[in-house]
């Protein structure tokens, strides 16, 4: 679900908003929404520039409860070393290539070039 500002939010019904699984939650759809067009990350990377540590299993299993009209890019997360973790001929894995492909990024043997397509953000220096 989206609200009005634009951002990502979605709270189960037993959590209250601030509980630490709603704060892991909304860590990873932020950190998700800041993965540009055309790049791609894995489960693991995802986590770790979220600050969730090696979480990268809690990740696919958080997305996967994603609601169907999410504007979230799920589509850009991937398997270690760009492995596309969602079978081809499953519903959801056609959706994922097609999106990719609409992204400009391609798909050679059910992965993706990292070197090429990777999204690596500036890291900030103090």
């Amino acid at each position: 679900m989206r609200t009005t500002s634009g951002t990502a939010k979605v709270i189960e019904p037993t959590e209250q908003p601030d509980s630490p699984a709603q704060i892991r939650r909304t860590a990873l759809y932020l950190t998700l929404a800041s993965v540009p067009e055309g790049k791609v990350v894995s489960y693991g990377q995802l986590a770790e520039l979220a600050g969730l540590g090696r979480a990268a299993r809690w990740v696919g299993r958080t997305l996967s409860q994603l609601p169907g009209d999410s504007k979230l890019p799920w589509h850009r997360v991937l398997g270690a070393g760009g492995r596309l973790s969602l079978p081809a001929s499953s519903p959801s894995g056609d959706e994922q290539r097609a999106r990719l492909r609409m992204e400009g990024i391609s798909i050679q043997n059910n992965r993706v070039d990292i070197q090429r397509h990777g999204w690596r953000p500036v890291e900030h220096s103090g």
